[in-house]
């Protein structure tokens, strides 16, 4: 952005009406000619209305032929939007057929003036970090050396077994710091913030990084966007609401994990993390790490299509650093029938609890859902246990207690199977405190605690325990698990959705990856799934390209470009009826999302997305003028079921 005087600000109106989605010019007045600049923030008169804007340049004339109303004022503390921010932003509103509003809502953190008045500090070096860890990887060493000499390269890497990937990830950045660039690290969660916080504190030092996260609180987070702002740290790491986080010379961005959906914005227009630091590292020439245990078939196309390359553990680092994995075939009713607990824990994995107990090592258990037994059935015909008030999915809230709706909350005092009149139930599946509860009866003495999302375990201490644990939220363990079973995969496995192997992969690596060494992971599926045998080959790479094969033959994403279309009946095949021939657009559906909502999907080659894009975002914003019924607009949208 030209930062010379000039006569007109284009700015953009902080209004989410997709028909604004355009920047308008302001006369600069005579007072405010130095003050304003862009970037800054600005009031200005609309439609009658004072509204903020944010100024995206300066121009020395305007093609606008009506009243060009003056600027009002300038918000302190002057600039906040840098141009390497503002171009990324632009391109992200672009790239999903959002509002550019929208997405500088997700850039700028909401203004407080004590913060404004705290006096900035002086940044502080860094020093180059000791890499040699990255040496365990293909091309590893070659990425940091070209991070140090300012290149942008850029891998795809897929970390080894029990790899502290929190303090890789601070080497990488501290590498770019110490060259004198800066760097954005993004993570799902806020524990893996924490554990990327503490791990760039022991490699940068103190006061050179700062977090951000929504877990802060507008304060805390407003004064960590002051200080990258300001140039007093190099390095910015958080959740999703990092990633466009000012730094002065954006030399570095990487993404860790980036299947969870938790990096996925729930704002409008919804960016993924993932793409957002693509665009950043591309419109920077910045260098970029996607990074995880598993590895998305985004991501390998990344690989495929020759942007970034692959750097995977070498193979005698691999072979060191990888437990034993055991696969075992699961049957579901087996897996479901709550009068032995063995059923759910095969021979196999029982020995492998009890060999790792009696060395004095934690066992790790992970179930697919959490609570006592999310759902039952009929004990006679099998027939799903319905509500019969909303008819919504009974389950068992503890021992001896009646079914609860799940939906309504209703407690079925008098259960009778709508089929065939019976009164008992059955588990169909088992939830993560059913599963304590038996393991408590079976291994007596031993201690069994539970981590669950509502109540996280961080890092359980040393010595023989049991954690019973939901995907993602497994403790770690000081030396590893001396077990890691895997049950009830089935549920995970049997989802009516594009990515259930993907995501049974990730949660499965995710929590193998915490297994020391010497112990034993068990996995009760069928050894001869390609899931599972990447699981056993600790081969995500080579699972990335058979899913990215598959999809490419089926005409799926991340091969072909998908939109979702949501809003009233009939709506969203009006805006499907007017899209350009050209464009090759196939219409998949409309669907029922309820009685008044429908939803469809639209599907066209990739190098055709950026066009459907532009082609919605134009759509949406006729219709807003109009006034007609709003049908939300989503860019790759997660679910397509």
């Amino acid at each position: 952005m030209d930062e010379s005087p000039a006569r007109y600000a284009a700015v953009c109106v902080d209004h989410p009406l997709p028909q604004l989605n355009q920047l308008f010019d302001y006369r600069v007045p005579v007072e405010l000619l130095d003050e304003v600049q862009p970037g800054c923030r600005v009031a200005v008169r609309f439609s009658g209305r004072k509204l903020k804007a944010t100024v995206m340049e300066l121009r020395d004339r305007t093609d606008f032929t009506g009243k060009v109303l003056p600027v009002l004022e300038v918000v302190p503390p002057g600039p906040v939007l840098t141009a390497e921010v503002a171009a990324a932003a632009r391109r992200v509103a672009d790239r999903y057929a959002g509002n550019l509003a929208d997405v500088l809502r997700l850039a700028l953190p909401e203004r407080r003036l004590r913060v404004e008045k705290e006096a900035p500090a002086e940044p502080q070096p860094v020093d180059a970090p000791n890499t040699t860890h990255w040496n365990r990887y293909i091309a590893g060493e070659a990425f940091l050396r070209a991070v140090r000499e300012g290149k942008p390269p850029r891998i795809v890497w897929s970390a080894i077994p029990g790899e502290d990937w929190p303090t890789r990830l601070a080497e990488a950045a501290a590498t770019a710091a110490a060259a004198g660039r800066g760097a954005v690290l993004v993570v799902p969660d806020q524990y893996d913030l924490e554990r990327l916080d503490a791990a760039l504190a022991a490699v940068l030092g103190p006061d050179r990084h700062v977090t951000l996260s929504n877990a802060m609180g507008p304060t805390p987070r407003y004064r960590s966007f002051l200080k990258a702002l300001r140039g007093e740290v190099r390095v910015v790491a958080g959740t999703q609401v990092a990633m466009l986080a000012p730094v002065a010379d954006l030399g570095l961005v990487a993404v860790w994990d980036d299947g969870d959906k938790n990096l996925t914005s729930l704002h409008a227009p919804q960016p993924h993390a993932r793409d957002v630091l693509l665009t950043r590292a591309e419109l920077a020439g910045a260098a970029c790490v996607v990074g995880g245990f598993s590895r998305t078939p985004q991501a390998q196309l990344l690989v495929e299509t020759g942007w970034a390359i692959s750097a995977v553990g070498e193979r005698d680092a691999l072979r060191a650093a990888a437990p034993r994995v055991v696969p075992i075939g699961d049957d579901a009713d087996l897996a479901a029938d709550p009068s032995s607990s063995t059923a759910r824990l095969p021979t196999v994995a029982w020995e492998a609890a009890r060999t790792a107990l009696n060395a004095d090592l934690p066992v790790l258990l992970q179930v697919p859902r959490r609570g006592y037994v999310p759902a039952v059935s009929c004990q006679r015909c099998r027939t799903r246990a319905l509500c019969p008030e909303c008819t919504g999915p009974l389950r068992l809230t503890g021992p001896r207690r009646p079914p609860v709706c799940t939906w309504c909350g209703r407690v079925d005092e008098q259960y009778r199977c709508k089929e065939c009149g019976s009164t008992q139930i059955r588990a169909v599946v088992i939830g993560a405190a059913r599963t304590a509860e038996e393991l408590a009866s079976a291994f007596p003495g031993v201690e069994v605690v539970e981590s669950n999302a509502s109540e996280r375990l961080g890092v359980i201490p040393e010595g023989r325990r049991i954690v019973v644990s939901t995907p993602g939220v497994e403790p770690t363990a000081p030396h590893g698990y001396g077990a890691v079973l895997l049950l009830d995969t089935w549920a995970q496995l049997t989802r009516a959705e594009l990515t259930a192997s993907e995501e049974a992969l990730r949660i499965w690596m995710n929590a193998v990856s915490l297994c020391a060494p010497t112990g034993t992971a068990v996995v009760t599926a069928d050894g001869g799934l390609p899931v599972v045998q990447a699981l056993i080959r600790w081969d995500p790479a080579w699972f990335a390209r058979v899913e990215l094969d598959e999809r490419a033959e089926l005409g799926f994403p991340p091969v072909m470009k998908f939109a979702a279309l949501t809003g009233p009946n009939g709506e969203a095949e009006k805006i499907a009826a007017n899209l350009p021939a050209d464009l090759g657009a196939e219409v998949i559906g409309p669907i029922p999302v309820d009685e008044q909502t429908e939803r469809l999907l639209l599907r066209v080659r990739r190098r055709d997305g950026a066009a459907l894009a532009s082609v919605l975002a134009k759509a949406t914003a006729e219709r807003s003028s109009a006034k007609a019924e709003q049908v939300k607009v989503q860019i790759d949208p997660r679910e397509i079921a």
